[in-house]
């Protein structure tokens, strides 16, 4: 049996990150080769992955970063399971060199990503190992990127969120990190209300139909209620007329009452409540949806008096955005 010296599980921990007592272990069962020790080491940090994949990884570390002279932006999420590992300088310094690696290739998507090579070995092993080391279930779990003439990106305190914002135009480097940070805390769907999937659309404006539809009969039932002398706050649900009559509030009768018009009235209001007037008001309900959930109609977080659109017209006429990416980890 080899004679393991402190001088070779330093080296091995050097090379791999991992524990001194399991370097030291793994150079003994492989009987002082370091190369066997390494493959212990990683094949270690598989099963944990294997064992705790049921386990949820939602710390970690969002970076960004740009490529190709500021015109491609790209986003990587590398996540673990406690904000203990999620700062280790270890656990950074790997995030950091996996998005060097995507920046560096700008791979076509995330397996594409996982399949290339960091310090030495695959993306996929140097994930394992590290949660070989940690003993927690790690994984990468996001990659994008995108492209414009000129894209800015932005990291969130914690590296929890980032941002990648893309401009048509080569400007100041601080307004478009005004810009990132407002899509880093704004969140908007999509850049303008052309860019909105019609799938959303199409789903706001049936929310909007409803919501219309709710209103108008909620307001029909309630001066029903009132002209029979109910107070409709009284009435408003089963659970609250059950409560009420409890209370001695209200009657048994009024609550029949109450039932009967809420039921009667809401059938005859929506059954004749005009399609153009409806239709009308849920369109005014969609364009401010766009307002709020667009990012060049949103009002700018940092002058809520003018837009994101009109901000970037003040600092250059014809500067627009043209896209971005954003990704948050769930905690």
């Amino acid at each position: 049996m080899a004679n393991i010296s402190a001088a070779d599980v330093k080296k091995l921990r050097d090379l791999t990150g991992a524990g001194m007592m399991d370097c030291k272990k793994a150079l003994t069962e492989a009987d002082g080769d370091f190369e066997k020790a390494k493959d212990l080491i990683r094949e270690r940090g598989l099963a944990i992955a294997n064992k705790r994949a049921d386990r949820e990884a939602t710390e970690g570390a969002v970076l960004a970063g740009t490529a190709k002279n500021n015109t491609v932006g790209v986003v990587i999420a590398l996540s673990c399971e406690t904000d203990f590992v999620a700062k280790n300088d270890d656990f950074v310094n790997l995030a950091k060199d996996i998005l060097k690696v995507a920046c560096d290739n700008l791979p076509a998507d995330l397996e594409a990503l996982k399949a290339l090579t960091v310090n030495g070995k695959t993306i996929v092993d140097a994930v394992a190992e590290r949660s070989g080391v940690t003993g927690e279930k790690m994984e990468l779990a996001y990659y994008n990127k995108m492209e414009a003439p000129y894209v800015v990106e932005y990291i969130h305190n914690g590296n929890k969120l980032a941002t990648v914002i893309g401009l048509n135009k080569v400007v100041d480097r601080q307004v478009g990190r005004n810009v990132a940070m407002q899509v880093t805390a704004m969140n908007p769907v999509a850049v303008d209300e052309a860019s909105v999937p019609q799938k959303v659309k199409d789903e706001e404006f049936s929310i909007a139909i409803n919501k219309t539809k709710l209103e108008l009969s909620a307001k029909a039932v309630d001066a029903a209620l009132k002209k029979a002398g109910i107070n409709p706050n009284l009435v408003d649900s089963d659970d609250h007329i059950e409560s009420n009559m409890a209370k001695g509030w209200i009657t048994k009768e009024q609550a029949d009452e109450a039932r009967k018009i809420r039921t009667e009235v809401t059938e005859a209001t929506v059954a004749t409540m005009p399609e153009a007037k409806i239709n009308a008001i849920a369109n005014g309900r969609l364009q401010k949806f766009f307002k709020e959930s667009t990012l060049m109609n949103q009002a700018y977080i940092s002058d809520s008096k003018v837009s994101i659109a009109q901000y970037l017209e003040s600092v250059e006429k014809g500067l627009v955005a043209t896209g971005f990416v954003r990704f948050g980890l769930k905690n």
